[in-house]
């Protein structure tokens, strides 16, 4: 694989060259790139890198192909605007990336002993402190992000920093703790204000469980969560396609009819296609 990607490399970085110089071209002359800034782009490469995630989930290599050359143009267009602003460019974005690569990987390319993936991860946190003068371990992760990734981020840094269960029985036990805690807020036929606001809680540190759960289990609880999204959306897409197809809307059904159709549904493959 080495020798493959030396050989490569001209072509990879012809390649690269050449996007650079058609966005040099798009900028100087399309109306559209030439209005963009850097907070015009923002929100599209949120989406363009939601539709990276989405292809990766699904597997499907063709459209990974299409979307990480999505993302790509948006990292040199960034590039490209400051680089007119004089603030910097993708040489120096790319060596500066490439220093610290090399500054958090002492164990490569100095002298320091990191034998498995827990030393060199314990190792990378605390660089990560030194370069960016955070005074907690928690200070890098982005506010902005959202809360289920937040939440495996919190806990992948203070492992990081040795604050972690040992193994994964003791974090099932603190699943069932909460559990227990937040069903003890619904004692209660008609929980008052404060209750149902003790029991968001509850259910904040129930579902702060699970993800550690799924962190020691070697579960992306995000990806876990979005397969059973599309999961649901097209078991319900069938039950809703299966129903016209008899004649019948879904408000016309009972609960129990629509368990039938849901079963059949259950039987499909991801194609919506019969085994």
């Amino acid at each position: 694989m080495e020798n493959n990607s030396a050989t490569r490399r001209p072509a990879q970085l012809e390649a690269f060259g050449r996007l650079l110089d058609v966005l040099d071209r798009l900028r100087a002359e399309c109306p559209w790139d030439r209005k963009q800034t850097l907070e015009s782009l923002r929100h599209l490469t949120i989406e363009e890198t939601y539709e990276l995630s989405d292809a990766i989930i699904r597997g499907d290599l063709p459209d990974l192909k299409k979307e990480l050359g999505d993302v790509m143009l948006h990292l040199t267009f960034y590039a490209k605007i400051a680089s007119e602003q004089g603030a910097f460019d993708i040489a120096d974005v790319l060596n500066a990336q490439c220093e610290k690569l090399i500054f958090r990987h002492p164990h490569i390319y100095g002298n320091v002993e990191a034998s498995t993936e827990e030393e060199v991860k314990q190792n990378w946190e605390q660089l990560k402190l030194q370069e960016k003068g955070n005074s907690s371990v928690l200070g890098g992760v982005p506010v902005s992000l959202p809360a289920l990734v937040k939440a495996m981020r919190i806990q992948e840094k203070a492992r990081g920093a040795g604050f972690d269960w040992e193994k994964p029985g003791q974090v099932w036990e603190k699943v069932q703790e909460e559990l227990q805690e937040f069903g003890d807020e619904f004692a209660a036929a008609t929980p008052s204000a404060e209750q149902q606001e003790r029991a968001a809680a509850e259910f904040g540190d129930l579902l702060f469980s699970l993800i550690n759960f799924a962190r020691h289990a070697g579960i992306n609880p995000e990806e876990a969560l979005e397969r059973t999204n599309r999961k649901f959306i097209h078991r319900f897409q069938y039950l809703e396609t299966a129903a016209a197809r008899e004649g019948y809307s879904l408000r016309d059904l009972t609960l129990a009819q629509m368990d039938v159709y849901w079963n059949q549904a259950k039987q499909l493959p991801a194609t919506g296609k019969p085994e």
